[in-house]
């Protein structure tokens, strides 16, 4: 079992995440960011989600991987 942080940025600025998830593997992290992303897209509002990246890290604050949005929600055409 290892904790995760799922940290967004993108050229305005950073959101961190300070309570993170439980999660059995790499594969389970990369299944908890890919939720992680459409949850954020999915709310109601006028941000432009394409352009953020979801950086997922362990509890020593090392980046384990990098999800741009735009990998799970596609690009504008």
């Amino acid at each position: 079992m290892a904790h995760i942080y799922l940290h967004r940025s993108s050229e305005r600025g950073v959101v961190l995440d300070h309570s993170g998830s439980d999660v059995a593997d790499l594969a389970e992290a990369r299944d908890c960011a890919k939720r992680a992303i459409h949850s954020l897209v999915m709310a109601p509002g006028p941000e432009d989600w394409r352009e953020w990246i979801l950086h997922v890290s362990d509890e020593e604050g090392e980046e384990i991987f990098a999800m741009p949005f735009a990998s799970v929600v596609g690009r504008a055409h």
